[in-house]
């Protein structure tokens, strides 16, 4: 056994262990394998072991892999980091999902570049669930009306929300901050029953985010082992989200 192998079904009996002890059904939650930095080939092996959802920052690296990829008919691309309204076209046509929506502008230049003949994409909107100046996403107080905003675009969809909760080791405070988020969801479900997915916990809080109602975790070094710098990060404003 490889040790990405190794790696993976460690993260997999993880999250079997924390849905267990959460009383949740372990079909609840879903991983995204977050292969940023990762070359292609460690991609296709994670494939192989029946990984489908994989998460990128960077476009430039990740279209390099999408290309190389691109006989894996059934694979899904997940857009994880900042988002630059000019870098908008390449998300548009080439990725599945994006999880870090914050602002109607970039909203809309997705919906209008969004081609035909492809599915809507599939979105979140990036709560800052911690209310930090320096963070990227909309306010908890201003998640209604984004949503309401985007759900008008004919090719985009309202799957749910994520965030990043504050780094910090107060499980208590993590814990006040995953609730809010699972509150802010059921409250947007009233009016967009498609919205289905909470994606928040990493490496570090998995555990604690399964049990406070995460739909998703997102975890990349913890299968792909320490990342890589990519040739080029210019293509986006930051690297995203930590897992």
């Amino acid at each position: 056994m490889s040790t990405l192998e190794q790696r993976y079904h460690a993260v997999q009996q993880r999250i079997d262990k924390a849905c267990e002890q959460a009383g949740r059904s372990r079909q609840q939650v879903a991983l995204l394998a977050v292969s940023k930095t990762k070359p292609a080939s460690m991609v296709r092996q994670c494939y192989q072991l029946g990984q489908r959802a994989f998460g990128e920052n960077y476009l430039q690296d990740a279209l390099d892999k999408i290309d190389a990829l691109a006989d894996l008919d059934d694979i899904e691309w997940h857009f994880i980091g900042h988002l630059q309204s000019n870098k908008s076209r390449t998300v548009a046509e080439r990725f599945q999902w994006l999880e870090t929506l914050d602002r109607l502008k970039l909203a809309r230049r997705l919906s209008d570049q969004r081609p035909e003949g492809m599915a809507p994409l599939q979105v979140l909107l990036q709560v800052n669930i911690s209310e930090e100046a320096q963070k990227s996403g909309v306010l908890p107080s201003q998640v209604p009306e984004l949503a309401a905003q985007v759900a008008e675009l004919p090719r985009l969809t309202v799957r749910g929300l994520m965030c990043i909760p504050e780094a910090t080791d107060d499980e208590q405070l993590l814990s006040q901050q995953f609730d809010r988020m699972q509150q802010l969801l059921e409250s947007l479900r009233v009016d967009h029953p498609q919205a289905d997915t909470l994606s928040m916990g990493m490496s570090g809080d998995l555990e604690l985010a399964i049990a406070h109602g995460s739909h998703q975790v997102r975890v990349g070094t913890d299968i792909f082992g320490a990342r890589d710098q990519p040739a080029s990060v210019s293509v986006v404003a930051d690297a995203g989200p930590d897992t």
